[in-house]
């Protein structure tokens, strides 16, 4: 069982820029595809961005360009980079770990003000 512990959620005006982390309980080359979604109220959890463990990255439609998704295996670690922020993008944010079973952080809330 693999715990993913999520940080730097926060309040951010639109333009402005935040960093989200995500610690692992295990190595992060023990999962494949680790990534981050979110979920605003009233909505259905959605992709942001994954990270393979051989770097490939995937972004939704609607961050790409704004996000940046790494890994940093030495310190078992997962970051999002998030710059330009959009009211939209006020969401809580869920750290993903996979290894053939799915594995959810707690989430961390980012509210963005215009």
């Amino acid at each position: 069982q693999v715990q993913l512990v999520e940080s730097g959620g926060g309040l951010v005006q639109a333009g402005g820029s935040l960093r989200l982390s995500c610690a692992a309980s295990a190595s992060t080359l023990s999962l494949p595809i680790m990534g981050w979604y979110r979920q605003a109220p009233g909505t259905q959890r959605e992709l942001v961005a994954t990270i393979r463990k051989d770097d490939v990255t995937t972004y939704a439609v609607g961050v790409k360009g704004r996000f940046t998704v790494s890994r940093d295996n030495a310190k078992n670690t997962v970051h999002l980079q998030m710059n330009n922020l959009k009211v939209e993008d006020t969401s809580v944010y869920y750290c993903y770990g996979w290894d053939y079973n799915d594995y959810w952080g707690q989430g961390t809330q980012v509210t963005v003000s215009s």
